[in-house]
């Protein structure tokens, strides 16, 4: 066991090697400049390096906390979890977790394919992606077929956006700090619209979004794309990429130009210089949101749930997370309480606010 940082070069190019070998999309989430970046802002991220023979045959990066409770790597903001390990046999899995000194392991997008711990997962769920492998004209000829006045619509709002607003500019690697420093604003902004817990309010994850976007190898970029009107940012978005995944991660726009949906006009540019760098899936997450079900050509599985070991560790990881995540699954399944759900929290937003 390591602290991130601790890892050897030859460790972590072992490490990109098992990632290009393997059969998952090459999200960024699971490279090892994510995990180093987590480990630099919280204290108890770890990496586990897995030995047959006396060679190296994977990794699993992870925090442990209090009693043992182990979670994935950067659990919360991480849309991408799971090992790295070589094909072949998997080591027992309540064993790594006991060298480890970890009582449970939770994870919430576990990766597919994921033998190591998908047995344990309670609920599935679909990550939402693009598909710009064969370039963005082919992505548009899908968008034409499955939801025309969809697209139609929305390249008549960027056309009149620039009519109202300004002259519309679109950079896909952005990197000016002022704008990240907008885009946090705009969604931080955004969440306390929503009812929901202000991510940006938690300094590891406001300094994590910094080391990122700083961070530029191959396989983990932190990359800002904004879209521009009369010369203002009106929407950004801040991800990772790989050579072959872009990874959406944090996206908001200005809500003083809503009605143009600025939001949407951005991630139709991102797709196609996405497909321009030979990037072929952009990864919009788990979680439903109408945008997601319009610009999508497809999913990918992702799972939740945690493995745990007998002892006051497992006990406490239960205790603390399955009644509320049953209680999220209840709800989440019945379209009616959802949308109750939904407006009492923005209600309550509203009040907190006045």
């Amino acid at each position: 066991m390591l602290r991130p940082e601790e890892l050897g070069e030859g460790e972590r190019e072992h490490w990109r090697e098992l990632r290009a070998k393997s059969h998952a999309p090459r999200n960024p989430f699971m490279e090892p400049e994510f995990t180093e970046a987590v480990g630099r802002v919280r204290p108890a991220a770890r990496v586990a390096v897995v030995y047959e023979g006396g060679e190296s045959a994977g990794f699993l990066p992870y925090e442990r906390g209090p009693l043992g409770q182990g979670r994935a790597i950067g659990l919360g903001v991480s849309d991408c979890q799971g090992a790295v390990l070589r094909q072949g046999p998997l080591p027992d899995t309540r064993q790594l977790l006991r060298a480890c000194s970890l009582s449970s392991f939770a994870f919430d997008n576990l990766e597919a394919e994921q033998g190591l711990f998908t047995p344990y997962a309670a609920e599935e769920y679909a990550s939402h992606v693009i598909d710009v492998a064969g370039g963005y004209g082919a992505y548009e000829k899908v968008l034409r077929a499955q939801s025309p006045k969809f697209l139609k619509t929305t390249l008549a709002k960027e056309r009149r956006l620039g009519r109202q607003v300004g002259d519309v500019r679109f950079v896909f690697d952005e990197r000016d700090p002022a704008a990240l420093r907008t885009l946090m604003a705009w969604k931080s902004a955004q969440y306390r619209r929503t009812g929901r817990r202000d991510r940006f309010a938690q300094r590891w994850i406001t300094e994590l979004v910094g080391r990122l976007a700083g961070t530029r190898t191959p396989e983990c970029t932190g990359t800002l794309s904004v879209l521009y009107a009369g010369g203002q940012p009106v929407a950004a978005h801040f991800g990772l990429r790989s050579s072959t995944v872009l990874a959406c991660w944090f996206p908001a726009y200005d809500v003083e130009v809503a009605k143009y949906s600025p939001g949407l006009v951005l991630h139709l540019r991102m797709a196609e210089a996405a497909a321009a760098e030979g990037i072929g899936l952009l990864d919009m997450g788990r979680g439903a949101a109408e945008y997601k079900d319009s610009l999508k050509t497809g999913e990918l599985p992702v799972y939740e749930g945690a493995v745990t070991r007998w002892g006051a560790g497992a006990a406490l990881y239960w205790l603390g997370r399955e009644p509320a995540r049953r209680a999220h699954g209840f709800v989440r399944d019945r379209p009616r309480l959802a949308s109750l759900a939904a407006r009492t929290l923005k209600g309550a937003a509203r009040l907190r606010r006045t």
